[in-house]
């Protein structure tokens, strides 16, 4: 096969395993900032943030390395998008910036701790929601004309893309739950044992409804789902996403501490393809694919050399970080 056949699709994969990477990661995180305001006190709401602290800014990584892909491998794509969703773009970072700022100063502050945790939760808040809005902007379609988008600066608004928005939040409500669970113990885990159940059945819910509503955003999707063979291809995805639901519901009655949260990352994995597998082979739907938007094979080239060797070190340093502060963390430990 020619290089510009197979480069693009090599690199449709690293953007969306460093997308994928970045929503599993610092998808707990925000779901952190989601959970706050349901500490008992402050000192429960400092222990939650420490559960992160040492490993939270790493995670951001994969997330700058999706735009920059996306920008290197993909120019025309990242022309679209960041013009077209330039509001909820900026929505996301401003949140971001703001969730990273009130980390820090709520660790230093005294009097106006409260305010930066409140801080802290309303960033982590818009910058899922935002995220989500984007998501669902993407996978319902962004019309073009002559590569450009045909809607105002508002059509991103939409009943679908406000769905995925708040599926993002319970989702990234559970993943940070299940971490609590994981890395706390006494009263905080209780807390986030029973914020489980709920927030488990809500994202199971919210996915239902994505997936009920996906077929009928574009006929392509209908035919990509349910047209003979696909149908036969792809029906092991949903059965295995039902099937690491139950076992998740069953983990978390079970009272378990480390099932629930690879669970929910398996479950928000299986979510993620299913997307992907929707949107194929398109990477702005309905009519610009991976081969439309795509830099010279020379580009993309250069490049992938630079992606080979620094996503082997980001995935070793992210798998160390996480193996030096494994373990419980307990009041009065952590980041100060």
């Amino acid at each position: 096969m020619e290089l510009s056949t197979t480069l693009p699709v090599v690199w449709f994969l690293i953007i969306g395993f460093a997308i994928m990477m970045y929503v599993l990661l610092d998808g707990f995180v925000l779901g952190i900032g989601i959970l706050a305001p349901f500490a008992d006190d402050e000192a429960q709401q400092e222990l939650m943030m420490n559960t992160a602290a040492p490993i939270w800014d790493g995670n951001e990584t994969w997330l700058v390395m999706g735009g920059a892909g996306l920008m290197a491998a993909f120019p025309r794509a990242y022309a679209v998008i960041l013009s077209s969703l330039y509001l909820p773009v900026l929505a996301m970072l401003i949140a971001l910036i703001f969730r990273g700022v009130a980390f820090e100063f709520r660790f230093r502050a005294h009097r106006s701790r409260r305010i930066w945790g409140v801080g802290f939760h309303l960033g982590s808040v818009v910058a899922a929601f935002a995220q989500g809005l984007m998501l669902g902007a993407i996978v319902e379609g962004m019309p073009l004309e002559g590569g450009k988008y045909l809607h105002g600066a508002f059509a991103w608004f939409s009943p679908f893309s406000v769905l995925t928005g708040m599926a993002l939040v319970f989702g990234y409500g559970l993943l940070g739950a299940t971490w609590l669970v994981l890395k706390t113990e006494g009263r905080p885990q209780r807390i986030a044992r029973d914020l489980t159940r709920p927030l488990m059945l809500a994202v199971i819910a919210f996915m239902v409804m994505v997936s009920a509503w996906l077929p009928f955003l574009d006929s392509r999707l209908m035919d990509r789902w349910f047209a003979w063979p696909n149908f036969l291809y792809l029906s092991p995805l949903p059965i295995l996403t039902v099937v690491v639901a139950a076992w998740l519901w069953r983990a978390v009655l079970a009272n378990r501490e480390v099932a629930p949260f690879v669970l929910a990352l398996c479950f928000f994995a299986l979510g993620f393809l299913g997307l992907v597998v929707g949107m194929w082979p398109n990477i702005v739907p309905p009519t610009m694919s991976i081969w439309d938007a795509a830099s010279p094979p020379s580009s993309q080239g250069f490049v992938l050399v630079g992606a080979a060797i620094m996503i082997p070190v980001v995935l070793f340093y992210t798998a160390y970080s996480y193996r030096v502060f494994r373990g419980k963390v307990r009041a009065g430990e952590g980041y100060h």
